[in-house]
């Protein structure tokens, strides 16, 4: 989806024209230009020919509601995005910002990918989109987006500001239902932190220290623990915005009592007050085995104990390969099989 040619299209159109059509997009969540019966019928046709609408996604359905969809994009490139459906009423979309990724880190499928290319802001928004159409028949409308799919956000800086904008002020999700997850780009953090918009800002930390961060995330090299927690506290100071901290709970490598004392220890110097704590239960791809349930509630229970606010995020999708990347792995090594003379 490029909004420019969307108003290079309309540009010789009356300007209210450009108004209906976003109305149409990002209110009505229209499928077909067809529907717009307020535009004459040559301007449909010609918009059904220059900016089609339909997304080309395969759509898996777990058994809890959870609806992963594995989008192949206008060169081929495979991407995924989820509907996780809460009790609570709420509908939040994790959108990927990245055909592949860059990060290597060693818990993550995408990981195994590599790295392709940075979607563009509409590429990121059509993932949004394939859901509110969804969900439209039901009456229901996606509530909260999380920057949390294939990809690193903040190594796609402007495009993914594009797409929170829109999402924002054309779709109607309020900022503070918007999270952006890293892992840890100082930089962007920084960039980050000058933004108007108050959306959410969520660090996938996962060890609470250099020497045990190193063995799972390739970029604590070059952004390491210590200099990511202070620009994190300096990032809070600044906004005053409480900070999420995701932390995975990977078998026995990072949830022993004494990683969760020294956690607690180190976020509270670092950060202040704040924060909370995410505790995210291992959903397995094959390399490593998910926690017990006992050492993940033992590992809550020394945070807390500590001063610490944990949350625990639900494991959704199970049944669709709802860890990153699974299914584009292997959609990719279908589309392989299928293409095998094909360059991309």
């Amino acid at each position: 989806m490029d909004l420019q040619k969307l108003e290079s299209i309309l540009s010789a159109e009356p300007k209210f024209r450009l108004k209906q059509a976003y109305e149409a997009l990002f209110k009505n969540f229209i499928q077909s230009w067809q529907d717009v019966t307020v535009f004459s019928k040559p301007l449909r046709d010609r918009l059904e020919k220059e900016f089609p609408l339909s997304v080309n996604a395969k759509i898996s359905k777990s058994i809890d509601g959870t609806m992963k969809g594995l989008v192949t994009l206008h060169d081929g490139r495979l991407i995924e995005t989820v509907l996780m459906r809460h009790k609570d009423n709420r509908n939040t979309v994790c959108v990927s910002s990245q055909a592949g990724c860059p990060m290597g880190c060693a818990f993550c499928a995408t990981g195994d990918m590599g790295f392709f290319r940075n979607l563009s802001a509409g590429e990121i928004v059509e993932q949004v989109l394939l859901f509110e159409r969804i969900l439209k028949p039901e009456e229901e409308r996606v509530t909260n987006i999380v920057f949390m799919g294939m990809g690193e956000p903040l190594y796609n800086y402007a495009e993914v500001m594009k797409a929170v904008n829109i999402l924002n002020k054309d779709v109607g999700i309020a900022a503070r239902h918007i999270s952006v997850s890293t892992c840890g780009i100082i930089k962007g953090i920084l960039k980050l932190t000058d933004e108007p918009l108050q959306i959410n800002l969520a660090i996938s930390l996962h060890a609470p220290t250099n020497e045990m961060r190193d063995k799972i995330m390739p970029v604590n090299k070059s952004d390491p623990v210590e200099l990511l927690l202070k620009t994190v506290g300096d990032y809070i100071k600044k906004t005053n915005r409480k900070v999420m901290i995701e932390y995975l709970l990977i078998g026995e490598l990072n949830n022993s009592p004494e990683t969760a004392k020294e956690l607690a220890d180190v976020l509270k110097r670092e950060l202040g007050h704040l924060f909370v704590v995410n505790v995210i239960p291992y959903n397995p791809t094959g390399r490593f085995t998910p926690p017990s349930k006992e050492s993940v509630n033992k590992f809550k229970d020394i945070l807390e104990k500590n001063g610490v606010t944990v949350t625990q995020r639900y494991t959704f999708g199970q049944e669709v390969e709802g860890a990153c990347g699974q299914l584009a792995i292997k959609g990719a090594k279908g589309v392989s099989k299928g293409r095998a003379r094909d360059s991309r």
